[in-house]
């Protein structure tokens, strides 16, 4: 229970500080896969939207079919890793929230 005003906006201000470091620390998520073959690297942010894409000359071994499953594959391991990071923040900011 707040017992002053004052307390009432420490207490205010104190959540709008969290907030503002856990939407900075989203937004400085970006998470990169690299492919087990080594020929594909995705990166995206925090959201899973492609930031990155990279390739090695492995992809020219690659056929069409091989390309896409292997880009594809590597990209959802990168966003998965990356909502993995993001839902890690907000479970953190959840349970400070209930102390």
């Amino acid at each position: 229970m707040v017992e002053t005003m004052d307390e009432l906006i420490a207490r205010v201000q104190q959540q709008v500080y969290r907030l503002t470091d856990l939407q900075e620390a989203m937004g400085a998520i970006v998470v990169g896969e690299t492919s087990p073959d080594g020929s594909v690297t995705v990166e995206v942010d925090g959201n899973a939207a492609p930031v990155g894409l990279h390739f090695t000359a492995g992809i020219n071994k690659l056929s069409p079919s091989e390309f896409e499953k292997t880009l594809v594959e590597t990209a959802r391991a990168a966003a998965a890793r990356a909502m993995a990071e993001k839902a890690a923040l907000i479970d953190t900011f959840n349970s400070e929230s209930t102390r």
